[in-house]
């Protein structure tokens, strides 16, 4: 009796390849390239102790308004609900008897722009972000919407408001114990 053939398992391995090769999470997840600005947001990602499995989110958190129309503004409005919230839930937690603007003043503290723009700029964003010829990458307001947006897009790309009120935890913490450090 003939033993029967095996099927050709090139063609199929090849077209497996191409499958998960095309596939939209594959390339959602296709690491970042070697321009200048995919270096910054790679030493970003580390910074930040978040690896971004859509690294699309963290160019367009980095892109400021002026730069281009694809930009991190609608993502900055989420992180910054996200920072409140988490802001929000730690003082609940610490105190759940606390006034409610006690709350209240806890999570505009945590979340203002001045300690927003602070935390941004201990980050070294103003070194990552891009903004038109004519806008200052430096400027607190500019720092602390790209913090923001890269709070958002933690959310987006963890579709998790806790993973991103942990990043901005880690990233106030960060910047609380260096500004205990300098004094």
């Amino acid at each position: 009796m003939a033993t029967p053939t095996p099927p050709p398992i090139l063609p199929r391995l090849l077209l497996l390849v191409l499958l998960v090769t095309l596939h939209p999470r594959a390339t959602a997840s296709a690491p970042l390239s070697a321009s200048p600005f995919d270096a910054a947001l790679a030493a970003l990602q580390s910074r930040v102790g978040y690896a971004f499995r859509a690294p699309s989110l963290l160019r367009r958190a980095m892109t400021h308004a002026s730069y281009s129309r694809e930009n991190g503004r609608a993502l900055a409005v989420l992180g910054l609900a996200a920072a409140e919230s988490a802001a929000a839930l730690r003082a609940l937690a610490t105190d759940l008897d606390a006034a409610p603007s006690a709350v209240s003043r806890a999570a505009s503290e945590a979340a203002s722009g001045a300690a927003c723009a602070r935390a941004g700029a201990h980050l070294g964003i103003q070194n990552v972000v891009r903004v038109a010829g004519r806008t200052s990458a430096s400027a607190p307001t500019v720092v602390c919407g790209a913090l923001r947006a890269l709070v958002g897009a933690v959310a987006v790309d963890a579709n998790s408001t806790d993973a991103a009120g942990e990043v901005f935890w880690r990233l106030h913490a960060l910047t609380s114990s260096a500004a205990i450090a300098a004094v």
